[in-house]
């Protein structure tokens, strides 16, 4: 009997531009650190709709994607399963409130970025910062 084959599990991220900074959350639940803020596509679920859903669930922020940045799709970006994430960008005014999955919600500039930083979320925001995409 064949088994079922193994897929990659489908995310989203938005990098959130505000009051000249971006948006982290830190992580409430492993692995530890602070992210950009982000989540699993529901089945059923467009990138665009599931974005928009996972930054309000997180930040209580309804943004305006601004465009899609760039996918990242390495096997080990997530240490409990291969994740492939298409990443945003996007505006959004006001104050982000943590939620869901996140314990803070912060702004940050690119010389005020935390040290702890989950999952492959540095290197996405280093080419983000250098406009690498």
């Amino acid at each position: 009997m064949e088994s079922a084959p193994k897929n990659p599990v489908i995310t989203v991220d938005a990098i959130i531009e505000i009051d000249g900074g971006i948006v982290l959350i830190k992580r409430k639940n492993p692995p530890p650190g602070w992210a950009i803020p982000g989540g699993f596509v529901d089945y059923g679920e467009t990138l665009e709709e599931a974005v928009c859903r996972e930054m309000k669930e997180e930040t209580g922020l309804d943004i305006n994607l601004v465009r899609q940045f760039h996918t990242y799709s390495d096997p080990g970006r997530d240490p409990r399963h291969h994740t492939v994430s298409t990443v945003f960008i996007a505006t959004a005014s006001g104050r982000p409130i943590a939620g869901d999955d996140a314990k803070e919600a912060k702004i940050f500039t690119r010389d005020t970025l935390p040290e702890d930083i989950a999952f492959d979320h540095r290197k996405i925001l280093e080419d983000y910062f250098n406009k690498k995409y």
